[in-house]
């Protein structure tokens, strides 16, 4: 994929000129691309994994930018058996219960960390997994805090999407419409026709929900087949 840091400065003299820029933005990320309002969040969490797909995962560092187009996520309602929040609220998950738009980060097995935003009504404790990303700038951090260079994997998985970012237990609870340093911004919405949905994975209750999204055909999908057109319920 070609870097687009070369035309930042062009994008910034036409947007002086009150020129619409052409194509995806990439940086300055907070003044080009705002962050999804809260009013994104406020759904269902079934139907905001879905459309997250094709929005952008950005941070910005004094070590430079990180940007990702999301490209897998995963759905945990309340009712869920899978679910952190199923059993109700506790010290871990009161993140989970809080306003939606915020970041849920768990330690997953004790080995990698694991980045969700909260979604429905306040109080609910519903959230979406982001399970996988295609890179899209800052590929050297990237390659560096993951230690390879194979840029398929550098954020495919929860896991490595947390580590390729540099999030961890301090970024639980982070609002992500506040436009800080991490935010979801509008990307490119992914149609129906090129979404897919299947069984959500590493879990062992509740496999039956088909509330795993990922997009048909990305290479950056963390692993596994899903059907399209399924998990709206």
């Amino acid at each position: 994929m070609a870097d687009p840091r070369g035309r930042h400065q062009r994008v910034a003299a036409r947007s002086a000129r009150g020129v619409p820029a052409e194509g995806p933005v990439l940086t300055p990320y907070r003044v080009l691309r705002p962050a999804l309002p809260r009013s994104f969040y406020e759904r269902p969490a079934v139907e905001v994994a879905r459309d997250l797909l094709g929005r952008d995962l950005v941070r910005t560092h004094p070590h430079g930018d990180v940007a990702a187009r999301l490209v897998e996520c995963e759905a945990y309602r309340v009712d869920d058996p899978a679910s952190h929040s199923f059993r109700g609220r506790t010290a871990r998950t009161e993140v989970m219960f809080g306003p939606p738009g915020h970041l849920y980060v768990y330690l997953s097995y004790g080995v990698h960390w694991c980045m969700n935003v909260v979604t429905g009504r306040e109080g609910e404790g519903s959230a979406v997994l982001l399970r996988a990303a295609e890179p899209l700038d800052g590929q050297s951090l990237m390659r560096s805090r993951r230690g390879l260079t194979n840029e398929r994997l550098l954020c495919a998985g929860p896991g490595r999407l947390c580590q390729a970012f540099g999030v961890d237990r301090g970024h639980n609870g982070l609002d992500l419409t506040a436009n800080g340093e991490l935010l979801l911004t509008a990307g490119e919405p992914v149609g129906d026709e090129r979404i897919a949905a299947g069984p959500r994975v590493g879990i062992s209750v509740a496999v039956e929900q088909p509330w795993r999204f990922v997009v048909a055909g990305n290479p950056f999908v963390s692993r596994g087949h899903v059907r399209p057109g399924r998990g709206r319920r």
